[in-house]
């Protein structure tokens, strides 16, 4: 989701998961951390099908020392969206 505009990236899995990741390193920003900060992500997909899509783009932002992470298929996400991920981050 755009957070200026609140709409939902259309496209698939990997635009989702770009916007996803965007959106989480703006928030870490303003409280003055970063992307090196996070150490567990849980990943929400409403198809393992993406899987390797959203895979793709992930190890992008995480290339190195990836935090740990739990990949989960759901039957749905707030407004239909593919992707959701979910990070703790800490100083």
């Amino acid at each position: 989701m755009k957070p200026d505009t609140r709409e939902v990236i259309t496209g698939g899995a990997s635009e989702q998961t770009r916007q996803v990741l965007e959106n989480l390193k703006a928030v870490l920003e303003k409280a003055g951390l970063g992307l090196e900060n996070v150490v567990k992500t849980t990943i929400y997909l409403t198809s393992m099908d993406d899987f390797n899509l959203m895979n793709e783009i992930y190890e992008q932002y995480f290339s190195s020392n990836p935090p740990a992470r739990a990949t989960l298929e759901v039957a749905s996400l707030p407004k239909n969206v593919k992707v959701e991920i979910e990070a703790i981050a800490c100083y």
